[in-house]
């Protein structure tokens, strides 16, 4: 799968987005190693708190299946009604990123026609890890 055909089946999640308090509605499209793809909007709720990114939605439906080796993920998000654009994913999400994926992992942002790659390390430098866990195990 192109990065192009992934970031249209983001922009295609983000058509399903629940946000009536932003109005900001966001897409994820998740390519696992073995090449099925997850995809994820995010989803607001009024307490705030509990709402949950399009990238985590991804993440958690492919996790939840049992898949555990990724290969890329699109994003894409804007104000609704609007032409989806450039929109980075937010520090939590890229920290769930880093729980299942390796610093290369592939990020493609922007839009359909108009894409962005990146690798996670690139987004979340010095993260936060299980090798920090391991570390303070051994102290």
């Amino acid at each position: 799968m192109t990065n192009e055909e992934l970031m249209c089946l983001a922009a295609e999640a983000r058509k399903l987005a629940y946000a009536p308090y932003s109005h900001f509605c966001v897409g994820a499209a998740l390519l696992t190693s073995s090449g099925r793809v997850y995809t994820g909007c995010n989803i607001e709720n009024a307490a705030y708190s509990p709402t949950n990114c399009a990238e985590r939605t991804a993440f958690f439906k492919a996790v939840s299946e049992g898949e555990r080796e990724f290969a890329a993920i699109a994003v894409t998000g804007g104000k609704m009604g609007e032409k989806p654009s450039f929109c980075a994913p937010c520090g939590v999400c890229r920290q769930v990123m880093a729980e299942f994926c390796g610093a290369d992992f592939t990020v493609v942002l922007g839009a359909p026609g108009h894409l962005t790659c990146m690798r996670l390390e690139a987004l979340l430098p010095a993260s936060f890890g299980k090798a920090n866990l391991a570390l303070a195990e051994e102290n």
